[in-house]
């Protein structure tokens, strides 16, 4: 400040001169109030509609649109139509919410009260803007009205300002050039650090390098095909021969066999099976016939009445073995099937089978658990029943819940048996998977308080139908670190509160033993343009719980939930903590610009 001092000693030692604004400004009216002396000029300008100046809006544009409201809105000269401006200027609105804008360069307007100075080697505009923009609660004093206010334009003209050496004026407009531009580089930075966090934040919580996707195949696509025996070709040697009765349905292993040349060889005996090759009994398919071939039976001969399935390099023979096990399969051959006494189907049919084809990784996954059951669940705690019988049932149960999650690859069951342990069972498999939020989250609401219950002295925030507290409340039905859903009003705001709150009826809070809630409010927000979308839209918007029950996620295991919020956490802390973080050093910065703002300007 020392400067500006020493400047106003030397170049206006008995004070700085002030003068009314009607003396140094042309405004853009003649206005009813004002004496014609104080307006011997007028500029004129086109003014817009609000709903015309929102259509003329073009991205890079070089013309600037005056709307009566803070805005960075730009248009082009052929959008424009030849009708703009080019002025240095200062602009109030004629209605609505005070404020003083600033321009200089080429533009159009809205309906805006529009001045400029009459001699620039008086008056500088920029220094006539941050004076103005310093008063504003003074100019915000001469708006009147019911509704919408307008401004006594007799008031403001009458308004005396201080009008010192040119020198002193550019050096005042230079310190708060600088002020400004700190706040806006910062304000910029903030935008940026949002941005990137949003495209972060998403990246991070859509998985999708690591997320299960569904590819289905049908048999045909993903094996290898067979051959059959020529035994004219082969008519010295012996063969095993594999026949129907040859597997065994309950062990699914081959046991009982014959030995057969060429000259003994039934009909049937035409197909040359492999090691790791499946083979399935087409013959009464409904018994469930089927084995994998062990290497002792190498280029060894089977039965016509089995399909033979020799993998490609797309699966593993195991995998296939499991798929012939499942329910899925099954029912598909017995609707398949033709024939009332001696029911079978055919090999075309079988091949058209489509199953999912995961990576080979979570096939040999998915391989290793129902091959090694009871191993997979004693290293997971996965508790196993005494009874073989029951064990079996349970074994029986995980294979298709695994199957099903294999074909679909979103987990949508919320029954309660062993919900833990299947998904425990799902994430060891397939790493992070897709569920639907209600299959895992118990969704409830709070329960409405009247505004007599509410005290602005209460311990605790109530929150009703926004995320600003509707006031606060002696008691709590929410623990701290809860993620909860504006379900009306501002229906489909996500919120977190880090202490104990009341949740009143119009919000959905969400829990589970299966998800962080510091995660799960970061997965909602990456999800709430899909949320907000099924906004019922009405006099008071509403969300409905099917909204989130049904709404689909990603969910790792808890040690990838808790690094994915560590990460998440420090750039939310950058971006939005008001007590560090950018946001803190804008208000500091903006602070600052006001203390020396009004220094500057108290002559």
């Amino acid at each position: 400040m020392t400067k500006i001092d020493d400047m106003i000693k030397d170049l206006c030692p008995d004070g700085v001169e002030w003068k009314k604004l009607w003396e140094v400004t042309i405004w853009d009216k003649k206005f009813n109030s004002v004496p014609k002396f104080k307006q011997q000029l007028v500029d004129k300008y086109e003014y817009l509609l609000a709903k015309d100046l929102s259509q003329m809006v073009v991205s890079g544009g070089d013309i600037k649109i005056l709307t009566t409201s803070p805005s960075n809105l730009w248009t082009t000269e052929y959008v424009a139509g030849g009708e703009f401006f080019d002025k240095e200027i200062v602009a109030i609105p004629w209605g609505g919410n005070p404020i003083v804008q600033y321009y200089k360069g080429k533009f159009i307007t809205g309906d805006n009260r529009i001045a400029r100075v009459k001699n620039d080697d008086e008056l500088l505009t920029k220094y006539l803007y941050y004076y103005l923009q310093n008063n504003l609660k003074l100019i915000s004093s001469f708006y009147r009205g019911s509704g919408i206010q307008h401004p006594d334009m007799s008031k403001v003209l009458d308004t005396k300002i201080p009008i010192p050496p040119l020198e002193i004026q550019e050096e005042v407009v230079k310190i708060l050039d600088k002020f400004t531009d700190y706040v806006t580089e910062l304000t910029s930075e903030l935008t940026l650090r949002q941005k990137q966090y949003s495209f972060y934040r998403d990246k991070l919580l859509s998985f999708e390098d690591e997320i299960y996707q569904v590819e289905w195949k049908t048999l045909e696509e993903i094996s290898v095909p067979i051959k059959n025996i020529s035994w004219k070709e082969n008519s010295e040697r012996t063969y095993s021969y594999i026949d129907l009765s040859s597997v065994d349905r309950e062990s699914k292993k081959i046991t009982d066999i014959t030995t057969i040349t060429a000259d003994k060889a039934p009909s049937r005996a035409q197909r040359i099976v492999k090691t790791d090759d499946i083979i399935f009994g087409t013959t009464r398919p409904t018994l469930r016939r089927f084995a994998k071939v062990p290497e002792n039976f190498n280029n060894q001969i089977c039965s016509t009445g089995f399909y033979v399935f020799r993998a490609s390099n797309e699966v593993l023979p195991s995998y296939i073995y499991h798929i012939f096990a499942s329910n899925d399969f099954n029912s598909y051959v017995e609707k398949n099937q033709s024939g009332a006494s001696y029911p079978a189907i055919a090999d075309s049919l079988v091949k058209k089978y489509k199953l999912p084809v995961p990576s080979l990784k979570i096939q040999s996954r998915i391989v290793q658990v129902l091959d090694n059951f009871d191993t997979v669940c004693n290293d997971l705690n996965i508790g196993l029943p005494k009874e073989i019988e029951l064990r079996q049932k349970q074994y029986e149960y995980f294979r298709d819940k695994l199957l099903t999650f294999t074909a679909e690859g979103v987990y949508t069951d919320s029954t309660v048996q062993y919900r833990q342990d299947l998904i425990r069972l799902l994430q060891w498999v397939f790493g992070p998977i897709k569920v639907s939020l209600g299959s895992i989250c118990s969704i409830s609401r709070g329960k409405r308080l009247i505004r007599s219950q509410l005290n602005k002295n209460g311990k605790y925030p109530v929150y009703q139908n926004s995320l600003i507290p509707l006031g606060y409340f002696n008691e709590t039905n929410e623990e701290a670190n809860t993620t909860f859903v504006i379900s009306a009003g501002a229906a489909g705001e996500i919120g977190f509160s880090k202490q104990p709150f009341w949740k009143a009826d119009d919000v959905w809070t969400m829990s589970s033993e299966f998800i962080n809630q510091r995660f799960l409010y970061y997965m909602l927000l990456s999800n709430q343009s899909k949320i907000k979308g099924q906004v019922r839209k009405a006099s008071i918007p509403r969300l409905s719980k099917n909204v989130i029950e049904n709404l689909t996620v990603c969910l790792p295991e808890s040690e990838g939930q808790s690094r994915i919020v560590s990460v998440l956490d420090k750039f939310d802390t950058l971006i939005n903590s008001i007590s560090e973080g950018l946001p803190k050093e804008i208000e500091l910065r903006q602070k600052q610009y006001e203390y020396f703002r009004d220094k500057l300007l108290s002559f």
